[in-house]
């Protein structure tokens, strides 16, 4: 199943780090995503563009997981050459992640 089907996403961005959160639709689900949307799985989704770690901090009373990624958007907003790198491009990327 896609991620979309059990969560949805957030971004934001600040230099050149992104953030994402990752929010379950149903409480039931917190867990499955817990186990299932690691830290690694989520730097290895992202390995055209993270250079740095990603970091997951979990927001279990909120059901939702924000993960910062350090080094992934080409030196920031205001330096990157990319086409909408940043933001909703991201979140769309990561829920359409299998689990």
């Amino acid at each position: 199943m896609k991620l979309r089907e059990i969560a949805h996403s957030r971004t934001g961005d600040k230099g050149n780090i992104s953030n994402i959160s990752l929010i379950a639709f149903k409480e039931e689900d917190y867990e499955l995503l817990k186990n299932k949307v690691t830290e690694d799985i989520v730097k290895e989704w992202f390995k055209d563009i993270v250079q740095g770690e990603v970091v997951r901090y979990e927001l279990p009373t909120l059901n939702a997981f924000n993960f910062v990624m350090h080094g992934a958007l080409g030196g920031g907003v205001t330096k990157s050459l990319a086409q909408d790198m940043h933001g909703k491009s991201l979140s769309s990327k990561l829920l359409d992640l299998d689990i």
